[in-house]
């Protein structure tokens, strides 16, 4: 442990930078402090601090050459600090052999890293200083971490730290180099995630390793917007290897499939997943179908929540919960086909999701996603069965007024011709033209009359007999229904 001297006029200035000592938990075992040059230097030959942080503004010109003498013969590592920028001070901190140099005021972030740096440093001097007398236990390595063998683990206790991007764990690392442990871990960063390896004294050292992981999460979360996620691993079994509790506590990792980032797993032994069928019953297909088919969004969403969310430990193999939503995306695949949706924008979208489904890191944003795809697949599905509605009709209509010359002419042949049940197609008409089937062939009917006693000098019987009437009175009959006038008057009128 590290003696820390805070020599500063100013009261307030020595009892802040103490209340920050304490609060970040910087492992200085003794706090010193001075407010004026002559406590300075008695605390510096009695007690020999090993770090002294001092107000080069309280120095006399008369005590500078025994500051500087002091310096040399303590060798502790000196931090200035002023009030005034300037190259004078700049020139007693250079004399001083500062290891840095602190404008009031200074923001508490960067004392509190300046003095974890110092106490590092410190720390680290003094072991090297006791290897020369004592053999010093082999270092931890990756070897121990990667080797059954290699080291034995029953003393050691793990905490993985891993981002969503795996780009910016160099910055999660300085983060880890500059924060106060009480006892430094061996760090051993990774490709995808960094490895905390501490070997912890006394009582439920699990617990005070998760406590340690919270305050981690809570200042690396003031600072940085990535998502962390942390699993804090010590077994029980003291014959267990480092390199299993490593293979244990990265099993562990995937628990934030379930719970997401910014948590903490504490686990004291391999994770025990539950096995399911990961496949979908001949139930539960036609389920889907059923649901599918009348797109039914608050059932779907009530589904997929019971069996994606909301789970509790002991929790199924991740493994198996991504090929169940796969064979899921199989029968939304089937009903894009019979709607001949597997085609264009909704096709990539397709794609993305299954990508999704197999490479997500987080349960939640696949469910959500999945849901958003299958709500953008039934607007598709209703919008072309709607699209195919208007074509059944379409064609009937074009069926109709090619054949309307038919006297014979019946509903039930225009709904074959469109592949439709009589009773199907009438209901769709009614629907879709807001008259029925025999309105709309009359219509028809009424329109080529009038024009063929217009552009004809054919009698009114044969243009009855040529617009499909039975014969001319009941052609007659239903002509002036429609036009308010007789046939010949009509002709009459427009002659005239």
């Amino acid at each position: 442990m590290a003696t820390l001297l805070i020599a500063d006029r100013d009261p307030n200035e020595r009892t802040g930078i103490g209340w920050l000592v304490s609060s970040y938990a910087i492992p200085f075992d003794r706090i010193l402090t001075a407010g004026s040059m002559p406590e300075t230097v008695q605390l510096l030959e009695s007690e020999a601090p090993d770090v002294i942080c001092i107000e080069l503004d309280m120095i006399p010109k008369d005590g500078w050459d025994r500051l500087k003498q002091l310096a040399r013969r303590f060798k502790p590592t000196v931090i200035v600090t002023t009030a005034e920028a300037t190259f004078e001070r700049a020139m007693q901190g250079i004399e001083l052999n500062a290891s840095d140099l602190w404008i009031k005021p200074q923001s508490p972030d960067h004392i509190r890293r300046v003095l974890t740096r110092c106490c590092r440093t410190v720390g680290q001097s003094r072991g090297e200083a006791e290897q020369a007398v004592e053999p010093k236990q082999p270092a931890l390595s990756y070897r121990s971490l990667f080797l059954p063998q290699e080291a034995s683990g029953g003393h050691l206790q793990l905490m993985l730290l891993q981002l969503e991007n795996p780009k910016q764990h160099p910055l999660l690392l300085s983060f880890l180099d500059e924060f106060p442990f009480l006892e430094a871990p061996v760090l051993l960063p990774l490709s995808d995630l960094i490895v905390c390896v501490f070997s912890l004294a006394g009582e439920q050292p699990a617990q005070r390793l998760k406590q340690l992981g919270k305050r981690l999460l809570a200042e690396w979360e003031a600072d940085h917007a990535e998502p962390l996620s942390l699993v804090v691993y010590d077994s029980h079994d003291p014959s267990i290897s480092l390199n299993q509790k490593y293979l244990h506590a990265r099993q562990a990792l995937e628990i934030r499939f379930f719970k997401g980032y910014r948590q903490i797993s504490v686990v004291e032994d391999k994770v025990d997943w539950v096995m399911i069928d990961p496949f979908l019953t001949p139930a539960e297909q036609r389920t889907w179908i059923d649901m599918l088919n009348d797109a039914d969004r608050e059932k779907i969403k009530q589904w997929m929540y019971q069996q994606f969310l909301n789970k509790e430990e002991p929790y199924p193999e991740p493994g198996l919960l991504r090929i169940r939503l796969t064979s899921i995306l199989a029968q939304v695949r089937r009903f894009m086909k019979s709607y001949f949706l597997d085609q264009g924008a909704l096709e990539e979208r397709y794609h993305r999701v299954f990508e999704t489904i197999l490479y997500n890191p987080i349960l939640y944003r696949i469910v959500q996603e999945f849901l958003l795809f299958l709500y953008e697949v039934m607007d598709s599905a209703k919008m072309h069965q709607e699209n195919a509605r208007a074509d059944v009709i379409e064609q009937a209509i074009r069926y109709m007024e090619e054949h309307f010359r038919n006297p014979e002419l019946r509903l039930e042949d225009v709904a074959r011709h469109v592949d439709r049940s009589p009773a199907y197609f009438s209901s769709l008409l009614s629907k879709k033209q807001g008259s029925s089937y025999r309105q709309l062939l009359t219509a028809i009917r009424v329109k080529e009359a009038q024009r063929l006693l217009l552009d004809t000098k054919w009698p009114v019987q044969e243009i009855a007999e040529k617009t499909g009437f039975v014969n001319g009175n009941y052609f007659s009959k239903i002509f002036k229904e429609k036009t308010g006038t007789t046939p010949r008057s009509f002709r009459n009128r427009k002659k005239e």
